[in-house]
């Protein structure tokens, strides 16, 4: 079995894999890390349905040629908080490289909503 590329440290279909077959993610951080992975499989279908439908783009795709596109290597969350009863915000790091570039740490602080028992990606705090 493969590992899972969010770092939790399990095998993807114990993981993220179930995530993205329609699994509800349990909290904020959870479906961050499944959106990273999916990130890493280029899933765009699994980003789509994970994004709220008020920030959703319309289309996403990964079909640029693969030397524009990311190779995602590593995940670290540096935080996870909830911020109300149905809200919460997950800070982390990603790191990529495209084609023989260097290495790339993207910082983001995002935000998340539960809808229906289920977590969606909402946006990214600035600054």
């Amino acid at each position: 079995m493969a590992a899972c590329p969010c770092g939790r440290g399990g095998a993807y279909e114990d993981c993220c894999g179930p995530l993205h077959a329609g699994a509800p993610a349990p909290d904020a951080e959870a479906l961050m890390r499944s959106r990273y992975s999916a990130y890493v499989r280029e899933d765009a279908d699994y980003l789509l349905r994970s994004w709220h439908a008020s920030t959703r783009p319309g289309e996403l795709s990964f079909d640029a040629p693969r030397a524009q596109r990311p190779t995602w290597l590593k995940l670290d969350v540096l935080r996870h908080a909830a911020t109300g009863a149905d809200s919460a915000e997950v800070e982390f790091v990603a790191r990529y490289r495209i084609g023989g570039g260097s290495v790339v740490r993207m910082r983001e602080h995002s935000r998340f909503v539960r809808e229906d028992g289920h977590w969606f990606y909402l946006d990214a705090l600035q600054g």
